[in-house]
C-alpha cells in the first residue's frame, strides 16, 4: 500500500497545536479593511480552533489518524 500524501493545500491552512487541536486562520482579513474597525481587524489576527465538524476532514488532508 502506497504512503498517503498531505495535501498541499491544507498543510498551508491549517496547523495542528501541541494539544492536537487544529487551528485556522480567521476569514475576512485579506482585503477591504479600511472599512472594518480596528477591534474588528486585531481580532482578526488571532488564529482559532476549527469546529469539531470540519476537524475531522482537515486531519484526513493532513494525513493524521
Amino acid at each position: 500500500m502506497p504512503k498517503m500524501k498531505t495535501s498541499s493545500a491544507a498543510k498551508k491552512r491549517f496547523k495542528l497545536s501541541a494539544a492536537g487541536k487544529v487551528m485556522r486562520r480567521r476569514a475576512f482579513r485579506t482585503h477591504l479593511l479600511e472599512h472594518k474597525s480596528s477591534k474588528r481587524r486585531r481580532a482578526m489576527r488571532k488564529t482559532r480552533e476549527m469546529t469539531p465538524a470540519d476537524t475531522h476532514e482537515a486531519m484526513r488532508l493532513l494525513g493524521k489518524r
